[in-house]
């Protein structure tokens, strides 16, 4: 971050947005103004090339095909790699988390290759289609509460040994490993398969995303009375019996 501006970057959203992820945008872009940043967000579309000077990037969900033109797209335009080497953060959901690792399996049952940003491999799973209300507990590490959010995929993500989980799962799928583990990262990089969208169920990961960008172990307290009541009624949700 420069110029006292936070530079947020939304990736593809012609592509990329679905069950309401471009509201992580949304998200990251009021909590970072209520702190009384200056933002400049950019919405870039998949015929335009994506900026290496961002501090924030975001990457939602998408369909099969669009998620083999993004990563087609996203591999040749090569800026996010480069972004990432300069320190960039990136927050990926489902699709776009697929795409960070180093291969997944496209709409034409091809091993497509990612961007290798995450040691990350992503296979189609044979058993029935992940979805319904995810509820997890985050890496310790990152001193986060636990993670709400809503899964709808039939991928099957493998961590590498340079990724760490991003949560374990207490109910749902996550990664569909049958290991427990929900999302991945390294870094500053991170992948989730969680909708939602996930950083308003999820509002203290939009907040040490920002701290990140801003190199800052603290931020000013925003009222987060909203957000609660979403979690609370989310969190109750997913608990109920099947």
């Amino acid at each position: 971050m420069s110029d006292n501006q936070l530079r947020l970057v939304w990736i593809y959203p012609d592509l990329l947005s679905t069950y309401g992820d471009q509201g992580n945008a949304l998200v990251v872009e009021r909590r970072a103004r209520q702190r009384g940043l200056d933002v400049a967000r950019l919405d870039v579309r998949s015929d335009q090339p994506i900026p290496t000077s961002g501090d924030i990037y975001l990457i939602g969900g998408g369909e099969d095909r669009p998620q083999r033109l993004a990563a087609e797209r996203l591999r040749r335009d090569g800026h996010l790699s480069r972004a990432v080497q300069n320190g960039a953060i990136v927050f990926s959901v489902c699709a776009g988390y697929q795409i960070l690792g180093h291969e997944f399996i496209n709409d034409l049952g091809q091993r497509e290759p990612g961007l290798g940003l995450l040691d990350v491999v992503s296979v189609r799973g044979e058993g029935e289609r992940c979805v319904g209300d995810v509820l997890a507990d985050i890496d310790p590490q990152l001193a986060l509460p636990q993670l709400t959010g809503f899964e709808n995929h039939q991928g099957v993500t493998h961590l590498g040994p340079t990724a760490r989980p991003l949560a374990r799962v207490k109910i749902g799928k996550g990664n569909g490993t049958g290991d427990g583990t929900e999302g991945a990262y390294n870094g500053t990089v991170f992948g989730t398969y969680m909708h939602g969208p996930v950083l308003a169920r999820n509002p203290q990961i939009a907040d040490l995303l920002l701290k990140l960008a801003l190199d800052v172990n603290a931020l000013p307290p925003v009222d987060d009375r909203w957000y609660e009541a979403l979690r609370d009624e989310r969190i109750a949700a997913a608990q109920q019996p099947a």
